[in-house]
């Protein structure tokens, strides 16, 4: 199962910032993951871009992800025809396509919405996905998480 077509839009998360929503379309369906961003970040994370305009949303637009997203993460994996399935050569193109050691080129936000589309096809949850590529036989489930308004 490849990637036949990605597309990436700008929304509003929880909070009312702009966060990066990714459509990829696959043989077995289109597959949404938005990528907000969490309260605090700490010093070892991973970049989550930001246009840093400060008229726009006070600099937390994420317009040059989305750019990024659409006009080089897109066609690349769709071109090197890389299967969903294959996480790990997934993970790995993608921090080469990157470059840098914090993912500050293209943006985790970015990067992060390809690992969604992975999981129907192994007919398995996310979270169990995930720890499947990561290599942890034993699962913690998954706890809500929510913004009380």
């Amino acid at each position: 199962m490849s990637i036949q077509s990605v597309y990436a839009c700008q929304i509003f998360d929880g909070r009312g910032n702009p966060t990066l929503e990714v459509d990829l379309k696959t043989t077995e369906g289109v597959f949404r993951a938005a990528v907000p961003s969490g309260a605090s970040t700490g010093v070892h994370e991973a970049v989550e871009l930001r246009d840093g305009v400060k008229y726009q949303y006070m600099g937390k637009g994420v317009l040059k992800a989305f750019e990024n997203m659409n006009k080089v993460i897109a066609p690349t994996p769709i071109r090197e025809n890389i299967p969903v399935t294959e996480q790990k050569k997934i993970d790995e193109f993608m921090i080469k396509l990157d470059g840098t050691e914090n993912k500050g080129q293209l943006g985790a936000n970015a990067i992060l919405c390809v690992c969604k589309a992975g999981d129907p096809e192994r007919g398995v949850h996310l979270y169990r996905y995930i720890a499947d590529v990561a290599g942890k036989a034993e699962v913690v489930l998954p706890v809500p998480a929510f913004n009380v308004l």
